[in-house]
């Protein structure tokens, strides 16, 4: 294979040690100074030595079971390992000659003479290690036959859709089993028997689809032999080139390089030099990327008078020119605020920020949204009042300097799982773990981990619990007096105290309303606080809720009132969900800031962009996606444009949304399927995956990466330039060559990307803003000596119950996550082979409510709230408690969202999609909401294949 190589590939051996003393030693008569605590192995790959090694990695543990890796040491017996040996001052080391020669070749000659001969037709040839030391040690001839016993009859394990494990070619070299454990925590793969009887087995001896196995890949790329083997590696063979990008799953924003034969994508691997991810991956990110040469892709724009019509296909310029005439036609009739549009957290920054443009220059008004606004907006609005800024704090490595760390309201291990099993070695290294969620996640207990307290809440009472674990902390004098006297407005903070301390925030005066007992609530408060290192991580059981900014601000108070803000393992962490939405909201896609969070009010701001858009802005905030559905359905607002989000699936009340949707004159979808949204279209513009665009995702930790295309659109456009070409059909003009270029005009008009640039993000790597001439290479860790506001403000938290609560026609709370196989909405994951895993939404119920309504886990059960029913088949689970069930929402004939509620967070409308009434009984049939879904979704599927051609 002659894939590209890149300096961060390169393999040390054993991990990088940190120390503040160094020792000095000699290496084949060259001197190097190492960290101590470094390994031989390490100390001579620093300076260019390569000494030989089957089952050492520089991402585990050193093993030492090979012994291919012996070395002379000056004044000691024997030959010892490399790997295991750590480097001694004055130590003097050879790592070459006869002897070692001798010994290395009798240890290889041994592994090949229980291997197959099989190297010209072994899917790994030309990338096996096996086959590399082999020639490294200068083995010739193999003096052993086969004719006793061997490993060589084991049959293939083939169960898993994307890689096969084949034991006849496995040396036990035990670094699949170490990289399951060590890397991603997961520990469902061992090493069984013993001598020559040892072999690898997942789980009881079950085959890895029936196993604990979660497909996040450390195995297969550990593996130094074909032993685990991608099947498109297989299928394919080997990639020849490759490109270093940034996945578009989740908002971790894992580096991959994606190997490529022509212009063939073969298989992604984790990037070690990618600082979010460090080498590591997920199912989604490392499998799941065949959505983007699905069939279902439409690739050609399409047009249509009506969503009762067939598609019909057209030009790029008859699209433009179409969609331009019918927006334009709109603000003539009914006035310059009819028309908006929803920007993508799936797009690039680039692309996000040419949408928003559009909107507010070529619309002439401020009516931009993005999917934030059902997420993460009162992440936004609460630490922007408390901390100064819309963002998290710190880098996601730095969970690995954490001593008590508080999860609220996520599951990383489902939606993050790569930071998650970051946080899982820390907590298997000693930190403590507190898990506040209705629900009891792998985080609370499975293997080698186990939450500290488990503050088994009912759903929308975040706010109680928050206040309460403040409340011990002020009144037991748990407080970090010294940072609250020079880091936090005293005002703010007198205020605060005088309220938390009331007693009725006490854990004994909420214990009713939480559902957590009051000494488990004081227990958790005291971890936290006590805590050397005390760290925040939180999800959208914290953001989606009424309360869901009151809950922000809650967090950052607890965070405040500890000190736990401004240096490593500590601070106060929002685990955004899509791979962008961090840059979403950093483009200015809120109706009420431009890029960088500046208000529209403020005349000077909007005077710069003025200058450099050249036209007048609107200086009043405009439509908010909920105001924009209201007020289609009263007739004021008629055109939207809609980047890469589906609303028809994802917003709650999918009934309202529908209703808005079919109510507008002109709806423009962009996109790579005809999604929810885009079956009640009218033109159809086709979108670009990340792998086919060059631009920037911003993740959760505010790191901006790059994206780079490695192949090119299937539609001939991406999706900057299709923007840039729709704004040219309104009439405002754009003329980008490159997304280069969009982010040097970012840069130019948003403080927080001053110094952001292409060359600097190829020099870096990476860039973490705010970047700018006080922060050159921009900022890991924020509020490290001061605010943007000056002092951190303290908040009042009142906790104020939902209006959406059980009764007797509706007695169970209905709670809504996400699953580690799928993602969002499921229009990438359900066209992958993950769907093997997750293929359709299921109801969780606890055993108790389950019993009292006759029902068993396939049973199929209406779920009826105030807004709607549907059906969705039982899982009986005692991870719920009782009176609490839970659904995912990530296929679309599921309608979870027919049932939640428009209720939403008092300052941001973000939807309570976490709390609402229902009741669930045993049924027969599906719902009528669900018979109309299947006859509506037929009929669009039958207007596509008429235009394309295909069958539907």
């Amino acid at each position: 294979m002659t894939v590209q190589f890149f300096e961060a590939d390169k393999d040390y051996g054993t991990p990088k040690r940190q120390s503040d003393k160094m020792v000095s030693l000699w290496i084949d008569d060259f001197q190097v100074s190492v960290p101590e605590g470094t390994s031989v192995m390490r100390a001579a790959a620093e300076i260019g030595i390569q000494i030989p090694k089957l089952c050492a990695s520089d991402n585990l543990e050193s093993f030492g079971s090979c012994r291919l890796c012996a070395v002379e040491i000056e004044g000691r017996r024997g030959k010892p390992a490399s790997c295991t040996t750590p480097a001694e001052e004055g130590m003097r080391v050879t790592t070459q000659n006869d002897a070692l020669a001798k010994l290395r070749r009798n240890i290889m000659e041994l592994y090949i003479s229980d291997h197959p001969l099989d190297c010209l037709t072994c899917p790994a040839n030309g990338n096996c290690e096996l086959q590399d030391m082999a020639g490294a040690v200068g083995l010739r001839e193999v003096r052993y036959g086969f004719d006793g016993e061997n490993h060589l009859e084991g049959e293939k394990d083939e169960s898993n859709p994307y890689f096969t494990f084949d034991p006849t070619k496995c040396i036990a070299c035990s670094r699949c089993v170490r990289a399951c454990g060590e890397v991603q925590g997961t520990f469902a793969l061992t090493m069984g028997h013993r001598g020559f009887e040892s072999k690898i087995t997942a789980g009881a001896d079950d085959s890895f689809m029936e196993s604990d196995c979660v497909s996040c890949g450390a195995c297969v790329q550990a593996c130094p032999t074909s032993t685990l083997m991608e099947k498109s590696v297989i299928d394919q063979g080997q990639p020849e080139h490759a490109v270093v990008t940034t996945c578009a799953y989740c908002g971790v924003g894992c580096s991959f390089k994606a190997e490529m034969k022509g212009n063939q994508l073969i298989r992604m691997v984790p990037y070690k030099g990618g600082e979010a991810n460090m080498g590591h991956s997920c199912v989604k990110g490392r499998f799941a990327f065949g959505y983007a040469t699905h069939s279902d892709r439409v690739t050609k724009p399409m047009i249509r008078d009506s969503i009762d019509q067939p598609w019909q296909e057209v030009s790029w310029d008859e699209a433009f020119t179409y969609a331009a005439n019918k927006m334009r036609s709109i603000q003539q009739r009914y006035g310059r605020e009819s028309i908006g549009g929803i920007t993508s957290s799936r797009c690039t920054n680039e692309e996000t920020y040419l949408v928003q443009k559009l909107i507010r220059a070529g619309f002439g008004n401020n009516n931009t949204d993005t999917c934030a606004r059902v997420c993460h907006s009162p992440t936004g609005f609460g630490l922007k009042v408390t901390l100064g800024e819309s963002a998290g704090t710190q880098t996601f490595e730095s969970v690995l300097h954490s001593d008590a760390i508080l999860v609220i309201g996520a599951n990383p291990t489902d939606a993050h799982p790569v930071f998650g099993s970051m946080l899982k070695r820390r907590v298997r290294e000693g930190a403590s773990l507190i898990v506040a969620d209705p629900r009891s996640t792998s985080l609370v207990s499975s293997a080698h981990i186990k939450a500290s307290q488990h503050l088994q809440l009912l759903p929308g009472t975040n706010v109680a619990v928050i206040n309460a674990l403040a409340h011990v902390v002020i009144t037991e004098g748990l407080e970090d007096r010294d940072f609250i006297a020079s880091r936090v407005d005293d005002g703010s903070y007198q205020q605060w105290r005088e309220h938390i301390s009331d007693p009725k925030h006490a854990p004994e005066a909420v214990a009713e309303i939480t559902g957590v007992a009051a000494e488990t609530l004081r227990d958790a408060a005291r971890t936290f606080a006590k805590a050397p290192n005390g760290s925040i991580y939180y999800g959208l059981g914290v953001t989606e809720h009424s309360q869901g900014s009151t809950m922000v601000m809650g967090i950052a108070n607890l965070a405040l009132a500890t000190g736990n803000i401004g240096r490593l393992g500590v601070g106060v962490n929002p685990l955004r969900g899509q791979n962008n939405v961090q840059g979403s909201c950093d483009m200015g896609s809120f109706p009420h800031e431009l890029p960088g969070y500046q208000h529209v009010s403020d005349d000077k701001v909007r005077a710069k962009f003025e200058a450099v858009w050249n036209v007048s802005l609107d200086n009043e905030p405009g439509l908010r996606i909920p105001n924009m559905f209201n007020a289609a359905l009263d007739g004021d607002f008629k055109g939207m444009y809609v980047q890469g989000e589906d609303i028809a699936q994802s917003d709650p009340n999918t009934a309202h949304v529908e209703a808005a949707l079919k109510s507008l004159e002109c709806l423009v979808v962009q996109d790579i399927f005809l999604n929810e949204t885009a079956k009640f279209a009218h033109v159809f513009l086709p979108g670009s995956s990340f792998l086919e665009k060059d631009g920037t995702f911003t993740n959760a930790e505010r790191r901006i990466n790059r994206v780079r295309k490695v192949m090119k659109p299937l539609a001939g456009m991406a999706d900057w330039e299709v923007t840039q070409a729709f704004s040219n059909a309104l009439g405002y003009p754009m003329n980008y060559q490159h997304p280069s270029e969009i982010m040097d005009e970012i840069a130019q008009l948003t403080p927080s990307f001053a110094g952001v640039n292409y060359q600097r993000l190829e020099e870096q790597g990476s860039i973490q803003w705010p970047c700018n001439d006080q922060q050159p290479e921009g900022t890991p860790i924020m509020h490290m000596d001061s605010f943007p506001i000056g002092k951190a403000q303290f908040a009042i938290t009142e906790y104020v119950p939902t209006e959406e609560r059980s009764n007797r026609r509706y007695p169970l709370l209905l709670t809504t996550g996400r699953i580690l196989s799928q993602y969002n909405v499921g229009a990438q994951t359900r066209r992958t082979e993950n769907q093997q895993w997750h293929p359709e939404d299921q109801l969780e119920l606890h055993p108790i409510d389950a019993e009292d309504r006759g029902i068993q886990t396939g049973d199929s059960v209406s779920i009826a709230s105030r807004m709607g029913t549907t059906v969705l088949k039982a899982l009986v689970s005692d991870r719920m408690q009782p009176g609490v069930v839970y659904t995912t929402f990530h296929h679309p004939g599921s309608g979870a969202n027919v049932v939640t509620t428009e209720n939403s967070d008092w300052a941001t409308n973000c939807p309570e999609y976490k709390v609402t009434a229902v009741q669930v009984n045993k049924v027969t049939g599906e719902s009528d909401w669900q018979s109309q879904f299947k006859q509506f979704d037929k009929r669009q599927r039958d207007f596509l294949a008429s235009a394309t051609g295909e069958k539907a």
